[in-house]
C-alpha cells in the first residue's frame, strides 16, 4: 500500500429538470435543479478542489445528490476524481464465441449506459428504478481491458507491452478465480444505490457477450464527515495515501498517463489500472501498541505526521535520528520503503475502496483494501514499489495480497464515440 494521497475533485453540472421526467416523485433530473444551490463548491474538470465545509461543519446531504462527472473528456471518469463513499469493481470474460464485432457492440452499449447514468438519467432500456429521486451522486464508470481480451478479438498485435503480466511477489496468495480478467469496470459514487445501479445496469448490459469472471464491493467516508477535507483513513485506522501526486504537479500527467503521442496509439491519454485486494489482519495489528504501529508506517497515526516531525505534508526527513543515534523512521518502515525518491522516482496514483466482507467462522474479519493504483507504466510504477516491499516492508506480516489484475484503460471518448472505439473500429 504505497504512501500516496489524493485530494478531492468534484466536476460541476446541475442540470435542470427536463421536459417529460417520471410524473410520480421527484425525478433524479428534477433532484439536480433544486440541489445545485446547496453548498458544494465544485472545482472545473481536472482541478484539484476539496469540499467546502458547510455552516454546520460538513456537507448538506442534499448536495450529496447533485455532483456530477462528466463522461466525455480526455480521460475516463474514475481516476482522478476524489475518493468516493462507494464503489464496486467487476470484470468480465468474453463467451466462447465472442470476438471484436460482439466486444465493440459491448462497449457502445455499456458507453451509452455509463453516460446516461452518470448525468443522472435513467438506463437506456429496462431501467430497475433502483436510483430513481436520486442525482449522479458524482458517479464515476471506468472501462479497462485485460490481458486476454487481445487474443479473443485477434488484436493481439494491439496489446501493449505494458499490459504484460505482473510478476510474483512473496506476499502473493492470490485466487486466480478473483483475479485478472477480459474486461473490467470500476464503479464509484457517493451514495450505494446510485452505485449498485450503475452496476446492475452493466451486468445487465453485458448480455450474452460477456460473463462475471469476479465482483468486489468497497466504499470511503462520505463526503462531509469531517469537518475539512483530508485524506482517507484505512481500515487499520492510518491516514492513507499522503504522498500521492496531485493533478496541480507538474509531471503528474506524465506519470499518470500515456502520452499523446504514446505506443499504441489508442492508448493515448489512457492510464494502466493494478487492481489488488490486499486482506488486512486486523486482529494481529490491533494487538500493537499504537506506538508500535507508527514505527511500521512511519507516521504518526493521529494526524498522518511523519515519525522525524512535522506535519502531515512536511517532508519525510530520512536522516533523522534520536539521542542514541536510531533513525526516527525505521528502515523497514512503510513510508519510507515507498517513498519515490528512494524508488528510482517511481509513482502511481492510488484510489483505492476498504472492504469488509463478513467475519469468518473463527471470528476474523475478511477486511482490508481494494488497492487501485494509476499509472502512466506499471513496470515503473507499481512493480519497483512493490518489489522493494518484498524485499522487508515492515508492514507485510500484517497483510495479505488476495487477488490481483492489471488492465489497460483507454483514454475517454469524445463526444459520439465509445470507449475502446479506437481500438476495437481502428
Amino acid at each position: 500500500m504505497p504512501d500516496q494521497s489524493l485530494s478531492q475533485v468534484r466536476t460541476p453540472d446541475a442540470p435542470a429538470a427536463e421536459p417529460g421526467a417520471r410524473a410520480s416523485g421527484v425525478s433524479r433530473r428534477a433532484l439536480l435543479g433544486t440541489a445545485g444551490a446547496t453548498g458544494l463548491v465544485l472545482g472545473a474538470a481536472g482541478g484539484a478542489v476539496g469540499y467546502a465545509a458547510a455552516p454546520a461543519g460538513a456537507t448538506p446531504l442534499t448536495a450529496l445528490g447533485s455532483g456530477r462527472a462528466m463522461f466525455h473528456g480526455k480521460h475516463q471518469p474514475g481516476i482522478t476524481e476524489g475518493l468516493q463513499a462507494r464503489g464496486h469493481l467487476v470484470a468480465f470474460d468474453l463467451v466462447a464465441g465472442a470476438g471484436r464485432k460482439e466486444a465493440a457492440a459491448l462497449l457502445r452499449r455499456w458507453s451509452t449506459t455509463a453516460e446516461r447514468l452518470m448525468a443522472g438519467e435513467p438506463a437506456p432500456h429496462d431501467d430497475t428504478d433502483v436510483a430513481r429521486d436520486a442525482g449522479p451522486s458524482s458517479l464515476t464508470v471506468t472501462f479497462g481491458f485485460g490481458h486476454g481480451f487481445f487474443g479473443k478479438t485477434g488484436l493481439e498485435k494491439q496489446r501493449p507491452a505494458a499490459l504484460d503480466p505482473l510478476p510474483d511477489f512473496s506476499s502473493d496468495r492470490l485466487d486466480k478465480s478473483r483475479s485478472d480478467g477480459d474486461l473490467w469496470v470500476q464503479i464509484g459514487a457517493d451514495d450505494a444505490l446510485v452505485a449498485f445501479h450503475a452496476l446492475r445496469a452493466i451486468q445487465k448490459d453485458a448480455g450474452s457477450a460477456a460473463r462475471v469472471r469476479w465482483q468486489m464491493n468497497g466504499f470511503n467516508r462520505s463526503p462531509g464527515a469531517t469537518a475539512h477535507p483530508m485524506t482517507a483513513r484505512n481500515l487499520m485506522g492510518q491516514l492513507d495515501g499522503t504522498g500521492n501526486p496531485k493533478p496541480s504537479d507538474a509531471d503528474f500527467e506524465k506519470r499518470v498517463f500515456v502520452p499523446a503521442s504514446g505506443e499504441p496509439a489508442w492508448m493515448a491519454n489512457g492510464s494502466y489500472a493494478v487492481v489488488r485486494r490486499i486482506r488486512m489482519l486486523l486482529d494481529d495489528w490491533e494487538k500493537l501498541s499504537t506506538t508500535a504501529q507508527e514505527q511500521v508506517i512511519g507516521r504518526r497515526k493521529a494526524d498522518g505526521a511523519p515519525l522525524s516531525g512535522g506535519a502531515e505534508t512536511t517532508p519525510m526527513d530520512l536522516e533523522k535520528a534520536d539521542a542514541k543515534g536510531d533513525y526516527l523512521v525505521p528502515l523497514n518502515a512503510h513510508a519510507r520503503i515507498t517513498r519515490p525518491d528512494r524508488n528510482g522516482g517511481a509513482a502511481m496514483l492510488r484510489r483505492p475502496f476498504s472492504y469488509h466482507d463478513g467475519i469468518d467462522a473463527d471470528g476474523t474479519p475478511d477486511a482490508g483494501l481494494l488497492f487501485i493504483c494509476w499509472q502512466a507504466d506499471p513496470l515503473r510504477g507499481f512493480v519497483p514499489v512493490q518489489r522493494k516491499l518484498d524485499r522487508g516492508d515492515a508492514l507485510s506480516p500484517f497483510i495479505r495480497h488476495e487477488a490481483s489484475g492489471l488492465f489497460a484503460v483507454p483514454g475517454g471518448a469524445a463526444k459520439g464515440e465509445y470507449v475502446g472505439q479506437r481500438l476495437l473500429e481502428g
